[in-house]
């Protein structure tokens, strides 16, 4: 087999690069995963005056400016978004729907249904 000198290191230096391309690409870690946002279109939200919406913030991707899934998609606009601290409520817009406990991508959910107490009115 006669090579030239140049066509020599052009093929060693194409191999070289193949082989560290394949070895990167080996010991890249897999992207985490990503949560995802379910679509509202097949939720039917049914409005129970005696269920309420309640925040956990602990879980809530929000309060970092990462999710506003359940701001932007409650309709009574009871949810508010407070930088650093996740979401906050009120009970007495919170029609009960689900709707933001359903858009939630975090498990457990950061936000929950729960029934409300004799002294909390709905809207």
């Amino acid at each position: 087999m006669d090579i030239s000198r140049k066509e020599f290191f052009k093929k060693s230096l194409y191999s070289l690069g193949e082989a560290i391309t394949t070895v990167s690409g080996a010991l890249k870690e897999p992207e985490p995963e990503r949560p995802t946002i379910r679509d509202t279109a097949d939720f039917v939200p049914g409005a129970e005056e005696n269920m309420r919406a309640v925040p956990h913030n602990e879980q809530c991707l929000a309060k970092n400016c990462g999710c506003f899934a359940c701001f932007e998609r409650c309709e009574p606009q009871a949810i508010t978004v407070v930088m650093g601290e996740g979401i906050r409520i009120d009970a007495t817009k919170c029609t009960g729907c689900g709707t933001c406990e359903y858009v939630c991508p975090v498990t457990p959910k950061a936000v929950r249904l729960q029934p409300r107490t004799k002294r909390e009115s709905p809207a």
